[in-house]
């Protein structure tokens, strides 16, 4: 089980690849549309994973910050209460 400082990353490409796994070509579709949808959901797929990390970096930043200041602020209680 992951710990809450534990960040969680994917890797846009292998995610990207998963979420078209998924994705079968419909009976009646063209090739070019399908080829076309797959290539507009590989696009999304990546940027999502990319937008993902990124937030996960800054989350965990924020949460190394906290643990910081949580460590300060009871150097400052302990030394002058």
């Amino acid at each position: 089980m992951a710990k809450k400082d534990d960040k969680i990353t994917l890797d846009p490409a292998e995610f990207a690849a998963a979420v078209l796994g998924g994705n079968a070509q419909y009976p009646d579709e063209e090739n070019k549309l399908y080829i076309k949808r797959q290539l507009t959901l590989y696009l999304e797929a990546t940027l999502l994973a990319q937008d993902f990390n990124q937030l996960e970096e800054s989350q965990f930043d924020m949460a190394k910050a906290q643990q910081r200041e949580d460590v300060l602020s009871k150097i400052i209680e302990h030394r002058y209460h």
